[in-house]
């Protein structure tokens, strides 16, 4: 896997996860100075605003001059707290946080208090690399407020719960994520990341609460994880490369995402994705690809691979010719070495299989190998295809515009 070759760091990490070990600290052998925001004055009553805790124990965790400092979140305590940046760079090589008790934001909208450098997330991190954040914790966005939100001045600004920033070689591992106001983790300009066991939850109807979004982000890894959300699982925009995704368990929301890209005739590009052994009960989408009408720039080298199907509305999907509004465009963005193998089970809709491609440009070397999708209700499924260049092998249901290999 091309992916893991160039993953130096998480490499070493991955064969860590090899050896029995009680708790993730031992295996990183996380060894220095510990500061629990107790000691910082929190109170991790669920009602006071614990933000300048938390902001002073990250100071000393940050600034540590010697061993890995933990910032320590205590268990059996909820801690509310209004919007934050941990910043760094820090001195060591390493910063542990270990979340073992609630995180929580404000209740209503009018609760949150916005600095002014930062209206769109809630909890963010940056510039800070070898950030290693674990437990068996939560973080509860409490976005019930947000999402019918329409009165408020602030409903335009909606935030992300969790957002990374230029954080290289991060390890986000075992936590739960609960009801973000918008989308549940952002990773931006991050290079070297492994995530893995995450629960992430919010209520089907819940909109833009995608589990995790990925942008210009390289040699990330999601691993063994479930995310049930109100809109994609996991969505990888923009300037994204070197991303695999396995084993991910996707309930209800719209599935895996590359898009959607080249929206306002903006040259986006994403390529090296890697999705394998991943599940889909009930969800919009299972494997999509979403491109803009009039967008340029390239999805390219992207590969879904042993994809379990259960009641998907639109299990594979490739539309290079989004327009909601149904403007007149000549330009696409460009969609090639796509391959599909192994994608078994079944579908909501006897629509199984659209590959809608743009009639100038088209779609290029598209491979179905193995597909074998049948229809919940026992219709016969079909496949709908237009301006789509490759093969199909072995397909239930049969792709018309592909040759048969």
């Amino acid at each position: 896997m091309i992916l893991i070759k160039k993953m130096k760091f998480l490499f070493s990490v991955l064969g860590m996860f090899a050896v029995p070990s009680p708790s993730l600290c031992s295996w990183i052998k996380l060894e220095g100075p510990s500061f629990n925001v107790l000691h910082y004055g929190a109170t991790g009553n669920g009602q006071i605003d614990d933000s300048q805790a938390f902001m002073d124990a990250w100071k000393d965790t940050c600034g540590a001059s010697h061993g890995t400092p933990t910032l320590l979140i205590p268990k059996e305590k909820t801690f509310m707290l209004q919007p934050v940046l941990f910043h760094g760079p820090c001195i060591s090589p390493i910063i542990n946080i270990q979340l073992k008790g609630t995180m929580i934001a404000p209740k209503s909208i009018e609760g949150w208090k916005w600095p002014k450098n930062n209206r769109n997330a809630w909890i963010r991190f940056s510039h800070i690399s070898g950030l290693v954040i674990h437990g068996r914790g939560q973080i509860d966005g409490q976005g019930d407020s947000w999402w019918n939100c329409s009165s408020n001045i602030n409903c335009h600004h909606k935030p992300t719960a969790l957002h990374f920033h230029d954080c290289e070689n991060l390890i986000l591992k075992g936590l739960t994520h609960l009801n973000s106001p918008k989308n549940h983790i952002s990773i931006n300009q991050c290079n070297g990341a492994l995530i893995s066991e995450l629960h992430i939850i919010a209520p089907e109807d819940s909109p833009n609460t995608d589990g995790i979004d990925i942008s210009e982000s390289s040699n990330i890894l999601i691993k063994n994880s479930k995310m049930e959300t109100g809109d994609d699982c996991i969505a990888i925009n923009h300037g994204s490369t070197f991303i695999s995704i396995i084993g991910v368990f996707c309930g209800h929301g719209h599935g895996i995402s590359v898009g959607s890209l080249g929206r306002n005739g903006a040259s986006e590009t994403v390529e090296e994705i890697y999705v394998r052994n991943c599940t889909f009960i009930g969800t919009t989408n299972g494997a999509r690809i979403k491109t803009w009408k009039g967008g340029q720039g390239y999805a390219r080298k992207i590969r879904f691979e042993d994809i379990t199907l259960v009641e998907t509305k639109n299990p594979v999907i490739i539309d290079q010719e989004y327009d909601p509004f149904d403007s007149v465009h000549v330009d696409a963005v460009r969609v090639s070495d796509i391959s599909y193998h192994n994608v078994r089970g079944t579908s909501s809709s006897a629509h199984a299989v659209k590959l809608h491609c743009d009639k100038t440009i088209g779609c290029t070397n598209i491979v179905l190998k193995m597909i074998n999708i049948s229809s919940a209700t026992g219709e016969e499924t079909y496949a709908s295809c237009k301006n789509a260049k490759g093969v199909c092998s072995s397909c239930i249901p049969h792709v018309p515009c592909l040759s048969r290999e």
